[in-house]
């Protein structure tokens, strides 16, 4: 694909939902988004990576809220920082719902880490309450071992599916603030998840 091929790409047009200040989906520019690698508790030098990203064109960024303290240092961070702040999730619901109560503008949310519906509902009715927005990132890297057997490995399907059962817990309680990425180290089977999603859903893909 050349450069001019690039300028004349047509965007499939997208739901648009709203992080922080930044619009994603739709006809918005593309954003681009950052992960800090600091110890989200040390609220100076994770301060210090989120500025330097917003400098280099940053738009957004994510930062990791895996234990009390990471979401006691997001409360801190979220007020001072110049752009959005996502909070990254690992494998405890509860701290999805204390990064919410410390202001965060977005969640990510691995489905192949928080499993259990009763803990993705509660999480999305707080978010719902709150109009925060729900990332649903997929990593081919820690896929629901049902999904794996159900496909016989790693397939761009069970990435695709991986991501329609969290829309579903989130569709049962009414919450629609939604983007989805999918990761996987097989480009090309990230790339044909991708087209997939893009043919079933008008969720934005980011």
């Amino acid at each position: 694909m050349t450069t001019s091929d690039l300028r004349n790409f047509q965007r499939k047009k997208t739901r648009q939902i709203q992080v922080g200040k930044v619009l994603v989906g739709g006809d918005a520019p593309i954003s681009v988004q950052s992960m800090t690698i600091t110890k989200t508790a040390d609220v100076e030098g994770t301060l210090q990576q989120i500025y330097a990203l917003a400098a280099a064109g940053c738009d957004i960024v994510r930062c990791t809220c895996n234990d009390a303290a990471a979401a006691e240092g997001l409360a801190k961070i979220v007020p001072r920082s110049p752009v959005p702040i996502i909070a990254d999730i690992h494998h405890q619901y509860r701290m999805a719902l204390a990064a919410l109560e410390a202001g965060v503008h977005g969640l990510r949310l691995n489905p192949g880490n928080i499993r259990k519906p009763e803990h993705i509902k509660a999480v999305a009715s707080e978010a719902r309450d709150r109009g925060v927005p729900i990332r649903i990132g997929v990593n081919g890297g820690s896929l629901d071992a049902s999904l794996y057997e159900k496909h016989g490995g790693l397939t761009a399907q069970a990435m695709v599916e991986s991501a329609q059962q969290e829309l579903k817990y989130f569709e049962e309680v009414d919450f629609d603030l939604v983007k989805i990425s999918v990761k996987a180290s097989n480009v090309p089977l990230m790339v044909e998840a991708y087209r997939m999603l893009s043919a079933i859903t008008d969720f934005p893909l980011h």
